[in-house]
């Protein structure tokens, strides 16, 4: 069945927190990370299906949503999970606060990835937690952890290391012996892992693919909670649903003390949409990744033809991380906005000559937003 992601979708006025913000401006907003597509059939049927049924009371997460769960992590990573670990979750952010206040004390330290998603490090420090940053490398073109250094920052009274794989905002899919490095880390200085993988269904390279690190081996699941959700790869975060997987019945036991009271249970479409994509979603991810990829490598493009802009390979997501330090600009940022493209500015992941772009939009937008940003660095060299 074919899908039309060249199809335009007019979201001004949808409440979107992206099209609003710059709503009444000549503005393209590729910053907040949602698409610009509508989800697959699937989920809009079953959600129609749904709203026709007309009564919306009070749910739960019945125990097919788990076997359903189980079977998908099976076929797409070849990971056998019990539906017993899974603990579910509104969303992979609530999964990461709780993560970090309910598995260390306020005098433990964590380990934080730089740059890396906010959330993880506002965990931390809204926790309160202690924590220590670990500036990521370039290397072959992707930005990895410092492998060689990594026990330098281990301190005493560090307990717990946070993880995003696929990597946001640089796009890295950690291969398997590079997780199983930063396993054997954790093992030497006995540290929890918490590993937000939420955008494990956006590989794009045809010849990578997503390894969750606690599938590695029963040592390295028995010290992780692996965050998992369908939101980003099928485009519905404004319902979505999330869920932890812990092997070992502590952290599960964790990560489930919140819930039904400061975390709310996930909303009635929120299992509907989760489960429609779990079930008939593969055919649209599939035709997904084939345009992204496209995007992905049209971006890359037009940046490499952009002397002052340089940007690693992504491997996975539909974000490019992009660096700017070569401008000498104090605020790149806004340098691009002036010309009429909003960008997540790299001083959210603690990276402030950086810029985040979402490339999961319709080509011809896309193809406007470069030419404004070509538009920018031209402004600088008068």
């Amino acid at each position: 069945m074919p899908f039309n992601f060249d199809a335009p979708v007019n979201r001004s006025n949808s409440d979107s927190i992206r099209w609003d913000r710059y709503a009444g401006g000549d503005v393209l907003p590729l910053w907040v990370a949602d698409m610009d597509f509508q989800s697959p059939p699937c989920v809009i049927n079953a959600l129609a299906e749904r709203v026709q049924h007309g009564v919306f009371g009070y749910t739960h997460a019945t125990d097919s949503l788990r076997s359903e769960i189980a079977r998908y992590l099976e076929v797409h990573y070849g990971w056998e999970v019990d539906p017993d670990w899974i603990v579910i979750l509104p969303s992979v952010v609530s999964g990461l606060y709780t993560a970090v206040r309910r598995l260390t004390t306020q005098l433990e330290y964590v380990l934080v990835p730089q740059p890396v998603y906010h959330h993880l490090r506002l965990a931390c420090s809204e926790g309160p937690r202690p924590y220590t940053e670990i500036p990521l490398e370039l290397e072959n073109d992707r930005w990895v952890l410092p492998w060689q250094t990594l026990d330098s920052f281990c301190q005493a009274n560090t307990k717990l290391a946070l993880l995003c794989n696929p990597q946001n905002p640089g796009g890295t899919i950690y291969t398997k012996t590079e997780l199983l490095q930063f396993a054997n880390f954790c093992e030497a200085h006995d540290l929890l892992i918490c590993s937000d993988e939420i955008h494990a269904g956006l590989v794009l390279d045809n010849d990578a693919r997503h390894i969750p690190i606690a599938s590695l081996d029963q040592r390295i699941s028995m010290r992780t909670v692996t965050l998992m959700s369908l939101n980003k790869v099928f485009n519905f975060p404004g319902i979505g649903l999330a869920w932890a997987i812990a092997e070992n019945p502590r952290l599960r036991s964790a990560m489930q003390t919140d819930l039904h009271r400061t975390i709310a249970d996930p909303g009635l479409m929120a299992y509907t949409a989760t489960i429609a994509a779990l079930q008939d979603g593969e055919p649209w991810r599939q035709a997904l990744l084939s345009y992204l990829r496209g995007n992905r490598d049209y971006v890359a493009e037009r940046i490499q033809a952009m002397p002052l802009l340089k940007a690693a390979r992504v491997e996975a997501s539909y974000l490019a991380w992009i660096d700017c330090n070569a401008l000498q600009c104090a605020d790149p940022h806004a340098l691009f906005l002036a010309s009429g493209l909003a960008l997540s500015p790299g001083a959210q992941f603690n990276a402030p000559q950086f810029v985040r772009l979402n490339f999961g939009t319709q080509r011809a937008l896309l193809e406007q937003a470069m030419d404004r940003m070509a538009l920018a660095l031209a402004s600088i060299k008068k």
